[in-house]
């Protein structure tokens, strides 16, 4: 069991000196105005930890939006294999990968984030377990764990977790976190069910999701109690960027279909009819949900003084045109007969 312990260890050593050396040359900077061995300084270095670690992630953050948006167009198509192959799993699963394979879709893209994330997250824990035990992880000295083992942030260490908590304000602080890291990873799962989830269609994706909201909270939950302080002001901090992140993408670049659009066509109504310009049919339709009503533009009737005769028809193409008349009236309309000069 050592081994493999010793094997995992070698194979996140890169991991665990990435990570230790940010956090310290952000203690350094902190260190310069903040007491080195202050709660304020270490977390703070460990929340600038997660913004470096998510700017990193963006364009990883990119292609899980571009493939979760992805899977949601091959719903009804996923759907149809399903229903046509429910009794032959096999071959359900081989014309779903086929249909994986011709739209170029990866159903694990929408996974990568969490997947990348979480060496980072295992890293900072061994790192903060080395601080609670007092032994160096990655490259940070014996100078520095001491520090970290003597940082407190509202009376608690942030090196001790709920469960092994010496005092209580201990565990009021790591119960305030664990709480506020359940909400959040709540409240991000349920922005993405609410708002940018396609509407008025059977959606697979919808059931998944709702099952998420409410295993993933409780999962935090459950596991928190055994988080260092520290990783729980991390975890907070992660989930409070992808709330934001999150918002933004489905503010600017909702899914087709779903609550997000129609308000995002609704602000752009609004900011058309201030500007006094005319609203395109497909964002009428998305705001009110309606049929497009067909208007016709009646022609407005002119002045006879500006009315265009209409040309007078012509001989016929291959015939003469017709000799001028010598009816009844003559050409001062005197009524006698035209008469050749004698």
């Amino acid at each position: 069991m050592s081994g493999l312990a010793d094997l995992f260890n070698t194979i996140m050593s890169p991991i665990y000196n990435g990570v230790s050396w940010i956090l310290l040359m952000f203690h350094k900077f902190f260190s310069l105005f903040l007491n080195p061995a202050s709660g304020a300084a270490w977390a703070l270095s460990i929340m600038m930890l997660v913004v470096v670690i998510r700017i990193a992630l963006i364009p990883l953050f990119v292609k899980q939006i571009k493939a979760t948006r992805g899977l949601q167009t091959l719903q009804p198509q996923m759907k149809e294999i399903q229903t046509k192959y429910k009794n032959d799993r096999q071959k359900q699963s081989e014309e779903m990968m086929k249909l994986y394979k011709e739209t170029g879709t990866n159903p694990l893209s929408s996974c990568l984030p969490i997947f990348v994330q979480s060496p980072f997250f295992f890293g900072l824990f061994h790192v903060l377990q080395g601080v609670a035990k007092g032994t160096p992880v990655g490259v940070l000295s014996q100078e520095t764990v001491n520090q970290g083992q003597a940082a407190t942030i509202f009376g608690a260490p942030i090196s001790q977790t709920f469960v092994n908590a010496t005092t209580m304000s201990t565990k009021i602080v790591a119960a305030i976190l664990i709480i506020l890291m359940t909400a959040t990873t709540f409240t991000t799962q349920r922005q993405l069910m609410v708002k940018n989830m396609p509407t008025g269609q059977s959606n697979p994706m919808a059931q998944q999701q709702k099952i998420l909201l409410y295993v993933m909270p409780g999962m935090f939950a459950v596991f928190g109690i055994n988080f260092p302080i520290g990783v729980l002001i991390y975890w907070f901090t992660t989930n409070l960027w992808t709330m934001g992140q999150q918002l933004y993408v489905i503010r600017r670049n909702p899914t087709p279909g779903s609550e997000a659009e129609k308000a995002l066509f609704a602000r752009q109504a609004e900011k058309a009819a201030a500007r006094g310009e005319s609203v395109g049919v497909a964002t009428a339709v998305a705001v009110t949900d309606e049929e497009p009503k067909i208007i016709r533009n009646q022609p407005k009737k002119q002045p006879r003084a500006k009315r265009t005769p209409p040309p007078k028809p012509g001989p016929a193409q291959g015939q003469k045109p017709a000799p001028p008349s010598t009816g009844d009236a003559g050409p001062a309309g005197s009524g006698a007969p035209e008469t050749p000069p004698a």
